[in-house]
């Protein structure tokens, strides 16, 4: 083992107190608190965040250390809220949101609110998880689903059949428990992903449609008007946030 002599120091010194981490059991707390949607726990632990980090260095610049912190964080915290029922791909793509921010960050009070912030984000979608578990398992998996495969030709009989239920039986129960149709639920989905793809991408029009499977541009931005009452572009020009 190269790193033994290393390893061994470093146990010593935080046998010794001079390196002096978060207690396991707090650290457990904390995604506790973020995996029960407990977004104020959330808000009260983001004043120990610049604690934590100077007490575990991994580089001798600040700004590196902090933004390997964010990394390590953003892993861990995903991994448990996939345990506790996020979407993998949800769940990934939200921590590579500010991983990708914190690589564009060059300041360590910036890296330290991108951490709070991510950990607020992850509670805040935790809490919402947690308010939509009371559908059923069925149901769940039919949106979960939908949400992962927007550029599919998802109808009905194709959402029934991976669900292993009758279509008719599966449009029933749908409807009561979410208050909307399939292929309504389907259309507010698309629109719902191209919102967040115009506010925070520069991806064309085009390219868009093409990503959600939308036939033609034309078609996603009469489907987008009738979603929202305006045009792709003139809701991006509105809506438009610039990344740190």
């Amino acid at each position: 083992m190269k790193a033994r002599r290393e390893l061994n120091r470093r146990l010593f010194l935080r046998k010794t107190g001079e390196i002096k981490r978060l207690p396991i059991n707090l650290e457990r707390e904390k995604y506790a608190d973020i995996c029960s949607g407990n977004v104020e726990a959330a808000k009260h632990r983001a004043a120990d965040i610049e604690r934590i980090v100077n007490a575990r260095p991994l580089s001798d610049d600040p700004v590196r250390n902090a933004l390997f912190h964010l990394i390590i964080e953003a892993s861990a915290v995903a991994e448990a809220c996939m345990d506790s029922g996020m979407g993998h791909d949800e769940a990934y793509t939200l921590a590579d949101i500010y991983i990708s921010k914190a690589d564009k960050c060059g300041t360590y009070e910036g890296q330290l609110e991108l951490l709070g912030q991510m950990q607020l984000d992850f509670a805040e979608r935790m809490r919402e998880i947690r308010k939509e578990s009371v559908i059923s398992l069925h149901v769940r998996k039919c949106i979960d689903y939908i949400y992962e495969n927007l550029k599919e030709n998802l109808t009905v009989n194709s959402l029934a059949e991976y669900c292993g239920l009758h279509p008719s039986y599966l449009s029933k129960l749908f409807y009561s428990e979410t208050g909307i149709h399939m292929k309504q639920f389907v259309l507010e989905a698309k629109i719902d992903t191209a919102e967040n793809l115009l506010k925070y991408t520069n991806l064309s029009y085009i390219d868009i449609s093409s990503a959600l499977g939308f036939s033609s541009q034309s078609s996603f931005i009469c489907a987008f008007k009738k979603v929202t009452g305006t045009t792709p572009k003139k809701y991006r020009e509105s809506n438009i946030i610039s990344e740190m």
